[in-house]
């Protein structure tokens, strides 16, 4: 499961309930819930998408932290996610929604924290670095 970018999940799930399902109203309301101070949030398809969305970042930084073969495909991998996001993003007018523009930036955070993390770790497992004697 290292080789596989958990980030691709919402992407096929957004495409899968956009092109299979025909569409879905991002801004229409899921559930509400009444506050302590008595104003009323209101959580909508994309914040519940949104939040899966974060949740599988949140995996996929765990995995970052392990260092191994498997990481720099499953990097490499992830970049591929980004990229195609972002080109679906430019060139499919269903994309051109904030859901997705958002969902893409998730996804860059996912590559750079992937990469940022990997680097750091290997510094430290390998001395390098200005305090390092490498």
């Amino acid at each position: 499961m290292y080789g596989v970018p958990l980030m691709i999940l919402p992407l096929i799930g957004y495409n899968v309930l956009e092109f299979v399902f025909g569409g879905v109203d991002w801004q229409a309301p899921v559930f509400s819930l009444t506050m302590s101070s008595g104003a009323v949030w209101t959580a909508t398809s994309s914040d519940i998408f949104l939040l899966v969305t974060l949740v599988f970042l949140f995996i996929e930084i765990l995995k970052a932290t392990h260092t191994g073969s498997g990481s720099i495909v499953d990097h490499i991998l992830s970049t591929v996610v980004f990229v195609g996001c972002v080109i679906e993003f430019l060139l499919v007018p269903r994309a051109a929604t904030s859901t997705f523009f958002l969902m893409t930036a998730i996804a860059f955070v996912d590559v750079v924290a992937g990469f940022s993390i990997t680097i750091r770790g290997a510094r430290r497992d390998f001395a390098v670095g200005p305090h390092g004697d490498a």
